[in-house]
């Protein structure tokens, strides 16, 4: 049986590009036959960034309640927070933290890039690898889908379990990065990648209203609504084309070659495309967001099964340590 582990920050509501670029593949992964996936909302190390507690759990929730919405199956994987199962998970940290170079981490990309502003930097921030590692290491996880700018974290992860195996014997199993070289990047409403940094993502979950208007501020030039326009260079039909069906793609693509076809015009289809597209994840993130004990059962058993496996693992490694 092959693992496969995905870890989640609690960073608010996921979007349109979180959801067609992450989470729809990662569902896709966790349906393959003898598979066991492994999703885990990584409020622990949200907390290098959030400091405020109910902002984190509003953001925890939120991200649990997107991932159910958009199908995936906490029943027969394993859905958990990071921060329920604590104690495995900052315990082997700290084993392995003992194994883990200083340079190593200090080449850290999330550390160097704010390497400048040191007074930014909190102790959190600098062991984070460490953490990543634990979190991987501690369920046996073969492989952790992940995006080229991650894969030197997911790199000093395996260096830190090999280094911890080479002193202890072969206790921990070694991740391997699984990366998708065709993986989408979602261009926001501006052009540039979809983030919330950049304020400029559409949110599936929205209210009809709020929804239309947030796709109405897409940027587009200023070819006026008669003349012809280049389908390849707008955000609009970029966007349409991530979601929609051939026909629809090559209908509204001879639209813009035409000509009497606006902007309004392909804005008020994705819209309407991105309206049906994902209204039954809309109605069930909806109901895990009100029901919030429906959630909680979800999580909680998904937590019970993961502490089996994480019980499991520190039980080997304290045994090696001598702990035992």
């Amino acid at each position: 049986m092959t693992r496969i582990l995905t870890g989640i920050q609690a960073s608010g509501r996921p979007h349109l590009g979180n959801i067609l670029g992450a989470i729809l593949p990662a569902i896709k992964l966790s349906q393959k036959p003898d598979t066991e996936s492994f999703l885990f909302i990584a409020d622990l190390h949200s907390m290098t960034t959030v400091k405020n507690a109910q902002t984190l759990a509003d953001n925890t929730r939120a991200v649990a309640s997107a991932w159910l919405a958009c199908g995936f199956d906490a029943d027969t994987n394993f859905f958990y927070r990071q921060s329920r199962l604590a104690g495995y998970h900052t315990e082997l940290l700290w084993y392995l933290s003992c194994q883990t170079p200083y340079p190593m981490l200090a080449n850290a990309h999330s550390f160097k890039d704010k390497s400048d502003r040191l007074s930014d930097v909190n102790a959190g921030l600098f062991t984070y690898p460490v953490l990543q590692a634990a979190d991987i290491v501690l369920y046996k996880a073969n492989f952790v889908p992940v995006g080229k700018d991650q894969k030197q974290h997911l790199e000093m992860s395996k260096d830190i379990a090999a280094a911890f195996n080479r002193t202890f014997g072969d206790i921990l199993v070694l991740p391997e990065p699984l990366i998708d070289e065709s993986v989408m990047v979602i261009p926001g409403t501006d052009g540039s990648k979809m983030s919330k940094s950049y304020n400029n993502y559409i949110d599936i979950f929205l209210p009809e209203k709020q929804l239309l208007k947030s796709i109405k501020s897409i940027i587009s030039d200023s070819t006026p609504l008669e003349e012809p326009k280049n389908p390849d260079n707008d955000i609009t039909f970029k966007l349409f084309s991530l979601i929609a069906e051939q026909a629809d793609i090559d209908t509204m693509r001879d639209n813009y070659l035409r000509g009497g076809y606006g902007y309004g015009h392909a804005k008020q289809a994705l819209f309407e495309l991105i309206w049906k597209r994902f209204e039954k994840e809309r109605e069930l993130f909806n109901y895990y967001m009100e029901d919030k004990d429906a959630l909680e059962k979800k999580l909680k058993a998904g937590e019970e099964k993961a502490g089996e496996i994480a019980r499991q693992t520190i039980t080997e490694v304290r045994s090696v340590l001598g702990f035992n």
